[in-house]
């Protein structure tokens, strides 16, 4: 396992170097989970690419700080851990809430950043009244009695089956999350939007969505790219929020063909 402190937390991470002079893709996931739900993704474009994935604060096996946060925090985090590892150029894959932090490090270091693919994401995701609906449930109840709820926007109905180990295995992720840090970032989404500052992007830019996502669908994604001059979008058929776990080999050729495209 591998461990670094930055901003007065501990992150947890995984760097795979095999050593290329192509940029390392660094992958940054949704609320809830943690970097496991890049495995497939990542298995596929090891031989290739240097990858890092990591658990953002509050998240998975890293600490989680004095929440609440902002994105700007979630975007120092993922810089500094760049800077830690000594990668000079990085393609920034997120899904979610690690779609904004994609995008705010892209808008931050545009010299760091060659190509960004944001992920069932937006510019800005829900309102300021549902985030902060969504917080003083969680402070009420806990997060163990949303689960199937949340697993409803997440994936599609014929992954939903109790029967998938893979279902069985997201539920859990999200049933142990810490509560503090689940909250911490809904706060950091409450306050998040980049709908004036993405015009601004300069590098290639991937818009990826689930044809059948209920938490940021297809019609917001298509915003985002419209907002992102030149950037290109695809849908993945089939799936949900989480498309990397549910449909992961159609993630895997969207994301090749965009390296492929941009000659990455």
């Amino acid at each position: 396992m591998q461990f670094v402190s930055v901003n007065n937390i501990t992150l947890h991470y995984q760097y795979r170097d095999v050593t290329t002079d192509k940029p390392v893709i660094v992958f940054a996931n949704s609320l809830g989970t943690d970097f496991r739900i890049w495995d497939v993704v990542v298995d596929a474009l090891g031989a290739d690419y240097s990858t890092l994935v990591y658990d953002k604060r509050g998240h998975g096996l890293s600490s989680a700080g004095q929440p609440p946060y902002t994105m700007a925090d979630h975007v120092a985090d993922i810089e500094a851990l760049i800077t830690h590892l000594k990668i000079p150029s990085v393609v920034i894959c997120g899904l979610s809430v690690g779609g904004m932090i994609a995008q705010g490090l892209s808008l931050k270091r545009p010299d760091l950043v060659q190509a960004a693919i944001l992920c069932d994401t937006g510019h800005k995701i829900g309102t300021a009244d549902m985030w902060q609906e969504r917080i003083a449930g969680l402070e009420s109840i806990g997060i163990l009695p949303m689960v199937d709820a949340v697993m409803e926007r997440w994936f599609t109905d014929g992954f939903r089956n109790d029967d998938n180990p893979v279902y069985a295995g997201c539920k859990a992720m999200l049933g142990r999350q810490l509560v503090a840090g689940y909250i911490g970032t809904c706060a950091a989404l409450r306050d998040a939007d980049y709908t004036a500052e993405v015009t601004g992007l300069e590098m290639p830019v991937l818009c990826v969505v689930g044809d059948q996502d209920m938490s940021t669908p297809p019609a917001l994604v298509k915003e985002l790219q419209s907002l992102i001059p030149g950037a290109d979008y695809a849908e993945i058929k089939g799936a949900g929020h989480i498309p990397c776990v549910e449909q992961p080999e159609q993630m895997i050729s969207a994301l090749q063909a965009f390296l492929k495209a941009n000659s990455i």
